[in-house]
């Protein structure tokens, strides 16, 4: 994940009760006057480019992430044909397993975007998009997929002007790029006729302080409104900076870090990172607008220097030689999985697409939480999933005053009248005919019985 520091904003402090962002459509303008591409001002490469390796041979299996996903079965039914996968990061370089890459710009330097000297985009885009191989059991998610490459950031690069590194929406330390240039790739993304984008890099600020991002916000909404899919990353904790505080869990009211374009729902697809055994990442950022999430932990990928052919697994950090970890590429899978969706259901506006994904992932309790959201994405599920137009329990937490008992059903009297009237009539007439039949009886009795014996012969 990279951060786009917010220099303004301070260091995260106490939880602040918040809610959902608003959207300010009036600054889109500014992300669309941005958006033709190149940097807002000069920049230059302050450090040489990224070397990521590999530990050990090629594997010949399927890395252990990769398969908590299981992607053979989900390529029965979808790998990505025809969708168009924007990847908004530091530029891709061109590789042999991205055949379908494709130039979207540089807001960064002056290349057309297939130029990655830091080799974060290069790993994010081979996760998404690349063709599997003979040599290793290596492959993205939707290999028939396209991806876009726009280079939007660098820690590689600087601003000539250094001092403008302190202004609001700045790389707070090193690199180059902010959240307007972030709000203009998305716009230039659409432009470019983008089924799915992929942002896998946050801004932090402090809850209950101006994050400096309603450009970005205003983007995400436009990309939304034409029916493109936004998945982001969730952001990583990272030690000194605005992404060092933790959201503990409760929802808006328990905020203490805000993270951007991630806190943008339901506008963008937010994910995070967890472990093989399902349980969240201890570097991962919790909160109220996380989606899903997918593996994020021993990530393997293509090998951004120029010229490779392989993959990588590991990468220089300020520690020595280390693992491929982060959101970063829990959100590339999953926009892997967007694609896989927009090809075999494309008749699925972008809102219904995120639905599907988080209404198919596999809940590991009673429900989301600010963890994992829904749970870790299923691709087969996503793809084969028989769903209702609803979710089993929607609406359930509005208050609803109950309807009046409808009126009894009209029931015609007049057959239970000439019922009754005619039982009391048969009664009466028995009642009657008793009557009338006892001095006969009473005669009966008085009669003598020998006379009855002579008569009765």
């Amino acid at each position: 994940m990279l951060v786009l520091g917010l220099t303004a904003i301070g260091f995260p402090g106490p939880a602040f009760a918040i809610g959902p962002p608003g959207i300010d459509d009036g600054a889109l303008g500014a992300a669309i006057a941005a958006s033709s591409g190149g940097p807002p001002d000069a920049t230059e490469q302050r450090s040489v480019c990224a070397e990521p390796t590999l530990a050990g041979a090629p594997p010949q299996d399927p890395p252990l992430s990769q398969r908590l996903l299981d992607l053979p079965s989900a390529w029965q039914f979808s790998r990505g044909a025809g969708q168009k996968v924007a990847v908004i990061d530091t530029g891709v370089n061109p590789h042999p397993r991205l055949p379908a890459l494709q130039p979207g710009g540089d807001f960064v330097s002056n290349s057309n975007g297939t130029s990655d000297c830091d080799g974060h985009g290069t790993l994010v885009a081979g996760l998404i998009a690349a063709r599997p191989s003979a040599e290793d059991g290596f492959a993205g998610v939707a290999p028939d997929a396209e991806i876009l490459a726009i280079r939007q950031v660098s820690l590689a690069f600087e601003s000539k002007d250094r001092g403008r590194s302190d202004e609001p929406g700045k790389i707070s330390s090193a690199g180059y790029g902010n959240v307007l240039t972030l709000a203009a790739a998305i716009v230039r993304a659409v432009d470019l006729g983008s089924t799915v984008i992929n942002v896998s890099e946050v801004a932090c600020a402090a809850g209950g302080s101006d994050p400096a991002d309603a450009a970005l916000g205003a983007a995400v909404k436009f990309a939304y409104d034409r029916n493109v899919v936004v998945v982001t990353a969730a952001g990583n904790i990272q030690q000194g900076g605005a992404c060092s505080a933790q959201n503990d869990g409760g929802g808006w009211g328990a905020v203490r870090t805000v993270v951007s374009p991630a806190w943008f729902t339901p506008y963008v697809l937010s994910v995070a990172s967890v472990e093989p055994d399902g349980k969240a990442s201890d570097f991962s950022i919790h909160g109220p607008w996380v989606g899903v999430a997918a593996p994020g932990r021993g990530i393997v990928s293509l090998n951004s220097k120029p010229g490779a052919v392989g993959v990588v697994d590991s990468v220089q950090t300020s520690e020595g030689i280390g693992p491929i970890n982060g959101t970063s590429f829990s959100s590339a899978y999953v926009a892997g999985l967007a694609a896989l969706v927009r090809a075999r259901f494309p008749e699925l506006s972008a809102g219904q697409v995120m639905d599907r994904i988080i209404r198919t992932a596999m809940q590991p309790g009673a429900g989301r939480d600010d963890r994992i959201g829904a749970g870790l994405v299923d691709p087969l599920a996503a793809l084969t999933a028989q769903l209702p137009a609803q979710p089993i329990g929607a609406g359930a937490d509005v208050a609803r005053a109950l309807p009046p008992p409808p009126p009894p059903p009209y029931v015609d009297p007049m057959p239970r009248r000439v019922a009754t009237i005619g039982t009391v009539a048969l009664l009466a007439l028995l009642v009657i005919g008793y009557a009338l039949s006892i001095p006969f009886r009473r005669q009966r009795v008085g009669v003598d019985p020998a006379e009855e014996t002579r008569e009765g012969l």
